[in-house]
């Protein structure tokens, strides 16, 4: 009898979750809503593109080394983007910002599309150009971030806006793994990355439906930092915390398609993997929209960092195809609720700074530079210690890198609800 009735509970409690109303506060604007259909179409492009732009690299090269250098150059130089597109940001919009980062990340693509099989040629341009073009697309989008979401309903905001990115990112990797195979030699990738090129274009458009706001504060203060971290010491390890992200994510964001690829040995089933990946992501980013609450922050940081330790530990074992997948299995389910809750905090923070919101700018810039400090480091040491993907030691640097997200845990606190915010 409990079996028959088994379809029906599990109906009952679908539509009790899908019926359940927000409260007033946590309902998104209309510009949040724009935003997010804007950062889709940018993750529908870069799903395609960015996905397998390493891949691209890797397959004309063969040189893991060429890959590690231009991702250190890349994020070597998105801090001074940032510091630069903050002050555009500040003295005129942060969406003049937002608008150049999309469009110099169009030409981007474009200039590949171009150079095709000479892009390791000029590789070293193409970092610093995709370093600039992506510190500007992430100042305006982190400030936009803020400004379109409250601290009543900012968690749910990016919680949504990981599940429409992924649920973007699904379709593009299948689609680009798709054409690549099918296509004679590397022609695949150029089609891809000009299907990329449209999408990002058609970003732009869509980002003229926000309106730019017109501030009366446009100092930069970006001098003054220094003597906010001292004052705030809270704050501070905020900022250590993403140096310690960075750590972590650095390698992650050009390693695993490599060595997924290099496990199956076909792009197609590296797009094919890629989507069920991005979906358990987007499971996880709807779980957390309607069940994170910001005052279990240190739970769920220690949560998702012994997710990927223990992922990272199989690779230990054996860089094999069960081992590579099980890891990208438990990172697409841990870093969604490490990244969201590490990010809300941080906005939280910035309404905690000096002049009431005015630093929120200053607070961006300084977070990516924290960040992609901890990226060039780690990818640093994996090519100090890691001549190529057969290496003992590369299974070894992201374990240790991945082991080192437990400081999070002690770099973070939220206080209680009843606690005055002030500077420690």
């Amino acid at each position: 009898m409990s079996t028959m009735n088994m379809p029906r509970r599990l109906l009952n409690a679908w539509n009790y979750v899908k019926a359940s109303p927000l409260p007033p506060d946590q309902r998104l604007g209309r510009d949040a809503v724009t935003a997010l259909i804007i950062h889709s179409c940018f993750q529908f492009g870069a799903s395609m593109s960015g996905l397998f732009l390493n891949l691209y690299l890797w397959r004309l090269t063969q040189d893991l080394t060429i890959n590690a250098v231009y991702n250190i150059i890349s994020f070597a130089m998105t801090p001074a983007a940032f510091a630069l597109g903050g002050l555009i940001a500040k003295k005129r919009d942060r969406m003049l910002t937002y608008r150049i980062g999309i469009v110099m990340i169009a030409f981007f693509y474009l200039m590949v599309i171009i150079t095709q099989e000479h892009v390791p040629d000029y590789y070293i341009w193409f970092a610093l150009f995709n370093g600039i073009s992506s510190g500007f697309y992430w100042t305006g989008y982190l400030v936009l971030q803020y400004d379109v979401s409250t601290d009543s309903n900012r968690i749910r905001f990016l919680a949504m806006n990981m599940v429409m990115f992924n649920t973007a990112g699904l379709a593009g990797p299948a689609l680009a793994g798709f054409i690549i195979q099918r296509n004679e030699g590397l022609q695949g990738y150029i089609f891809i990355f000009t299907l990329a090129f449209i999408m990002f274009v058609i970003a732009a458009i869509v980002s003229f439906r926000i309106p730019t706001v017109h501030s009366h504060h446009r100092i930069y203060y970006l001098k003054m930092m220094g003597l906010v971290m001292q004052r705030n010491r809270r704050w501070l390890k905020a900022l250590y915390g993403f140096l310690v992200m960075g750590l972590f994510q650095g390698i992650m964001l050009f390693l695993p398609n490599i060595i997924l690829f290099q496990a199956v040995g076909r792009e197609d089933w590296v797009g094919y993997l890629g989507v069920f990946f991005s979906s358990l992501t987007v499971a996880t980013g709807y779980v957390i929209s309607r069940k994170a609450q910001k005052e279990n922050v240190r739970v769920y940081v220690f949560a998702s960092t012994t997710g990927v330790v223990i992922g990272s530990g199989l690779l230990l074992l054996g860089v094999e195809i069960w081992s590579v997948v099980t890891f990208m299995i438990l990172f697409s389910i841990c870093n969604p609720l490490a990244i969201n809750t590490l990010t809300s905090y941080y906005y939280r923070l910035m309404g905690t700074l000096p002049l009431k919101g005015q630093l929120r700018i200053e607070s961006v810039v300084m977070r990516e530079l924290f960040l992609n400090i901890g990226r060039v480091i780690s990818i640093s040491l994996l090519v100090l210690l890691v001549a190529d993907l057969q290496s003992a030691w590369m299974p070894v640097v992201l374990f240790g890198m991945a082991a080192m997200q437990y400081l999070l845990v002690l770099l973070i606190r939220e206080k209680p609800a009843s606690e005055t915010e002030r500077c420690d």
